[in-house]
């Protein structure tokens, strides 16, 4: 294949419940040769794993089927090949569904190509180490649902060179599903350190979709944001030597500026000297980031160094039962009769019926996110008590929806709207295992 000397990348997702419209446009109009749709987070995965063992089928993104069918007839219109990492906890279910769905449409030809292996749960046992709590699997106390290991960009690779045109994947980390076709394109070695270091770059600029269009970043009267209702995904075009413009369609709604680039390049990266990823540690302290027009940002400078030698694995734990009920206070007093409420509900829990799991209450309208809020005289006049409880049993959660519903009649004056739900929740913690314990496989679907 000869080598580009421009690859255009379009984001059609940024997290599993992303907008659908923006990717539908994207595939349609952005003459893009890969469009990547990154829907995996920790809790995402481990969600996945619960759904699979209630059902071995399922573990995939819900939105899988939906959105290939908005956007695969034009994928495959415009020579746009796919890259997702929408199998979560079942990338071979994911790709079957896929080549049902390229079936149905009329679209053969197809090669579909399911990325798997990164399901560790065999390779860690309980005397496998959590750095983060500082105890190992066993010592925690708690059912492990699954562990996946973040693939990089090589693991990839061996989809593209046997001509997918549909690549699905579980967990790889978020920036190596654009790296990956960015290797291909241009062939960059593995241990390329400097342009893998630039790929990533992109990578992690496009990961989350919209968040570099103006999503997550308007603050109206300080950072105000055309069009954010039809807010459109990003587009990076990039060249064989690892430099790149951000930008978005014309006519999309959002903006790209030297200020949605600068909080999106420091977005969930502890020290931008040292990005560690499964392809490269990447350096992003001397990125240079210019504005050339209008909706276009040219960004170069990012450099690497060698891979680690381990890699992030993480270990999803069944969390039990989260319960959560609340009620409403609104008038004069409402703050102090809120606060009064979640007093009652804690001594209740604690007090009367034993309970020590663990409990937490929020005032919200007052001090939800900022508890030191707490300390100063309020004078708000609509305050919801929030009631939260991690149950070990089915009794123990409902017994939290009971008590915040009984403080209608037993609780302070002029409470009202109540509601309360149980849903299963999950725990996830870091691991760390050797990459050559770690072995991709590469499964190709014909439609």
């Amino acid at each position: 294949m000869a080598s580009p000397e421009v690859l255009r990348l379009g984001t059609g997702a940024g997290f599993s419940a992303d907008r659908l419209d923006p990717a539908v446009e994207l595939a349609a109009k952005g003459e893009l040769d890969v469009i990547v749709f990154e829907c995996i987070g920790e809790r995402t995965l481990a969600f996945g794993h619960r759904d699979r063992m209630a059902d071995p089928m399922a573990g995939y993104n819900p939105l899988l089927e939906r959105r290939l069918r908005a956007v695969l007839p034009l994928c495959v219109r415009h020579g746009t090949r796919l890259i997702t990492n929408m199998g979560v906890a079942n990338p071979r279910g994911a790709a079957e569904k896929a080549a049902a769905v390229a079936r149905e449409l009329g679209l053969r030809g197809l090669r579909i190509a399911a990325l798997e292996g990164d399901d560790v749960s065999a390779l860690l046992g309980d005397d496998t180490p959590l750095p983060e709590s500082e105890v190992t699997i066993g010592e925690g106390g708690r059912r492990m649902v699954g562990a996946n290991a973040y693939l990089g960009a090589d693991a990839i690779l061996p989809a593209l060179e046997a001509g997918a045109d549909v690549v699905i994947t579980g967990r790889v980390a978020d920036p190596s599903l654009f790296l990956a076709p960015l290797r291909y394109a241009f062939g960059w070695a593995e241990d390329d350190w400097p342009a893998l270091g630039a790929g990533t770059l992109v990578g992690h600029l496009m990961e989350c979709a919209a968040q570099i269009t103006g999503g997550y970043f308007a603050d109206p009267g300080y950072k105000d944001v055309p069009g954010l209702a039809r807010v459109g995904f990003p587009i990076a075009e990039v060249g064989a030597d690892g430099r790149a413009v951000i930008t978005k369609l014309a006519d999309a709604g959002g903006l790209v500026s030297e200020r949605t680039v600068k909080e999106q390049l420091l977005y969930e990266v502890h020290d931008p000297a040292r990005y560690v990823t499964p392809d490269v540690v990447a350096d992003f302290s001397r990125v240079e980031i210019r504005e050339e027009s209008k909706d276009r940002v040219r960004v170069s400078g990012a450099g690497g160094r060698p891979r680690p030698e381990q890699l992030k694995v993480t270990v999803a734990f069944d969390g039990g039962l989260l319960a959560e009920a609340a009620v409403s206070y609104a008038g004069p007093g409402a703050a102090a009769r809120a606060e009064l409420a979640g007093q009652i509900v804690k001594e209740r829990m604690v007090g009367v019926h034993g309970c020590n799991a663990p409990l937490r209450i929020d005032l919200i309208g007052v001090s939800s996110l900022h508890a030191a809020a707490r300390a100063y005289p309020s004078n708000a006049q609509d305050v919801r008590m929030r009631a939260a409880l991690r149950a070990s049993s089915r009794e123990q959660a409902e017994l939290l929806l009971w008590e915040v519903e009984a403080l209608l009649c037993c609780g302070p004056a002029g409470g009202g709207g109540y509601r309360g739900q149980i849903t299963p929740s999950v725990i996830t913690q870091s691991a760390y295992l050797d990459r050559d314990l770690v072995r991709p496989q590469i499964e190709i679907i014909e439609t």
